[in-house]
């Protein structure tokens, strides 16, 4: 089914890009000193923000999309594990957010590290729950 094998394709998309921050950016920006960590966090959060809400959404849609199709409830348990992210993001990571989006050059004190550290803790739970919806996934297709 095309459908589903375009919903994995991008669902497995969000979790690689989960993974990739995880193991490859946050490590290199925690390398970092104070300001220029932030500012990277800064460039970095934004734009990482636009891509994986949209594989997300599109990979949700899909995944109900397949559903439909196939009467497969494992489509829709793989859709509520994408589904999840938007509460998670908004209730565990939009705090963490804010407080870097708050900060300032001038005013980073001690707190961006540990506020980086936490947000690549919370993040690393996003990508779980896209990986748990990949093999939902794979599992309903094969």
């Amino acid at each position: 089914m095309i459908v589903g094998l375009i919903t994995l394709m991008l669902t497995s998309g969000f979790a690689a890009a989960c993974a990739y921050i995880n193991i490859v950016e946050q490590p290199a920006r925690l390398a970092l000193q104070p300001a220029a960590l932030w500012a990277q966090w800064q460039v970095s959060y934004h734009r990482g923000t636009a891509m994986q809400l949209s594989l997300a959404v599109l990979s949700t849609v899909l995944a109900v999309v397949s559903y439909a199709l196939t009467r497969d409830v494992r489509w829709l348990a793989g859709a509520g594990c994408l589904l999840a992210i938007a509460p998670y993001t908004l209730l565990v990571m939009m705090p963490v957010n804010r407080e870097l989006s708050a900060l300032t050059p001038g005013n980073l004190g001690d707190q961006v590290v540990p506020l980086v550290r936490s947000w690549g803790r919370r993040h690393a739970v996003r990508g779980l729950l896209g990986a748990t919806a990949a093999v939902i996934f794979v599992w309903a297709l094969s």
